[in-house]
């Protein structure tokens, strides 16, 4: 049941963005007098397709496949690879005929709804459910921190109060400003009182993700087991739900921050001593190709962190909306670097991934919220310049405004099957990933 809400919610999601990217470009096709010759959901591969109906000259539809959708414009070199129309003569309603600019404004307008639609939705998710947000001084237990900020003089228990110099509206997002956001210095008040503004260095984003992916800080709690996964590394070695962990690699475990710590900063396997009725059991535990051993914590205690609610008037939630957006806009383009990595290459996730980012019970916060992060980062990806997306088809006409000469038929025809193969072959890779994930 889980699985199929997760799912539902991805496809809803997925839907609502194709039809309404394709819109951004069916609309001023028509409005320049363009015949749009199809509108679909999905792609009709192979002349399959699940429903279709003609109106007004133009067939809408949902393909089979789910990989996207697109509205095919006449006398446009495009997903349908229709060469033949190119070899007639232009005629006054294809999109070859028209002026540049009028091309510009049809290839750019996906990519407009797109990020107009996450400013939208943000702001109306701050205008009926405000925002949760944790204070500096709501983290019970102190943060956790990751070897490579504890080089820096970061110390396990710290309480976080600036990032470079000011307050943080929520603390949980500290992850970001150290990955994303260039932070240069964080100003920490240790377990002994002390306050301390901690330098960071140029790389620390690289440095963290290197070593801890995207996650250096997290608050601390107090735990126990809620579950150890059947076949996996703990459970072969014998670790059982009701065991309390006394130590990891004979660093003395109180918080769940502690059991990571220690698992980041050790290859192979790891030794750990476990209190079973009242007596000490000694487990070897090896580490999965994750740097996982498959156990899950459960709080002991529920009020390690205080969550204050916030509400906003309409005014305040446009303000507040744009700036979320803009921010995550920001995050989208600047995670990008993580990429060209050869750890960032093997994260890259695909239908999977996306869809097990959707809550397991239906939430219409977390869904609208997952729904526009999702449309910001459709029109960034569809504005990369590579033949086949948007950003493609952008380029070329710029060039064509700004020397005066157009490419070439048969050059955007070669130009959009490589930029098709590009895509299929980051597309096998991403979801080739994710299928490793789930056997490994």
């Amino acid at each position: 049941m889980e699985i199929l809400i997760k799912a539902s919610q991805f496809l809803l999601s997925l839907s609502l963005l194709i039809v309404l990217h394709e819109f951004g470009h069916y609309i001023p096709a028509k409005l320049f007098k363009i015949r749009v010759e199809k509108f679909y959901l999905f792609f009709d591969a192979w002349g399959k397709k699940l429903f279709s109906f003609t109106k007004g000259g133009t067939e809408y539809g949902i393909g089979w496949l789910p990989l996207g959708g697109y509205v095919k414009i006449s006398g446009m070199i495009d997903e349908s690879m229709d060469t033949e129309q190119m070899k007639q003569p232009a005629q006054p309603w294809e999109f070859r005929s028209k002026p540049a600019w009028q091309r510009l404004i049809i290839m750019l307008g996906g990519v407009i709804v797109n990020f107009i639609l996450g400013f939208l939705i943000y702001i109306m998710i701050f205008s009926v459910w405000g925002e949760s947000t944790v204070k500096t001084q709501d983290v019970k237990y102190g943060f956790g921190v990751s070897k490579v900020l504890e080089n820096y003089g970061a110390q396990q228990g710290d309480q976080l109060l600036l990032a470079d110099e000011k307050e943080m509206t929520d603390v949980r997002d500290i992850n970001t400003f150290l990955l994303l956001r260039n932070t240069k210095t964080i100003t920490v008040k240790h377990l002994n009182g002390e306050t301390e503004q901690i330098k960071l260095p140029e790389d620390i984003d690289m440095q963290i993700f290197q070593s801890s992916g995207m996650s250096a800080m997290s608050p601390r709690f107090p735990f126990v087991l809620d579950s150890v996964e059947e076949g996996s590394t703990a459970a072969k070695a014998g670790l059982l739900k009701t065991d309390k962990i006394v130590s990891v690699n004979e660093y003395p475990i109180s918080y769940w921050s502690d059991v990571t710590y220690v698992i980041q900063n050790s290859e192979g396997s790891i030794n750990m001593k476990v209190e079973r009725n009242g007596q000490i059991q000694d487990l070897k535990i090896k580490l999965n190709k994750k740097g996982k051993i498959g156990v899950a914590p459960k709080p002991t205690d529920p009020n390690y962190i205080k969550v204050t609610d916030i509400s906003y008037t309409l005014s305040e939630s446009v303000s507040r909306g744009v700036s979320e957006a803009y921010w995550k806009l920001h995050d989208i383009v600047a995670q990008f670097k993580f990429v060209f990595t050869s750890k960032g290459a093997t994260s890259l996730g695909g239908f999977i991934a996306i869809g097990s980012i959707f809550p397991s019970t239906w939430s219409w916060p977390a869904f609208w919220a997952i729904t526009a992060f999702l449309s910001l980062m459709l029109g960034f990806m569809n504005l990369l310049p590579i033949p086949a997306l948007d950003g493609g088809h952008v380029l070329f006409t710029l060039w064509e405004m700004i020397t005066g000469r157009k490419p070439s038929d048969k050059f955007l025809e070669y130009a959009q099957i490589g930029g098709f193969f590009f895509l299929m072959a980051l597309l096998l890779l991403a979801n080739g990933n994710d299928i490793y994930k789930l056997f490994t």
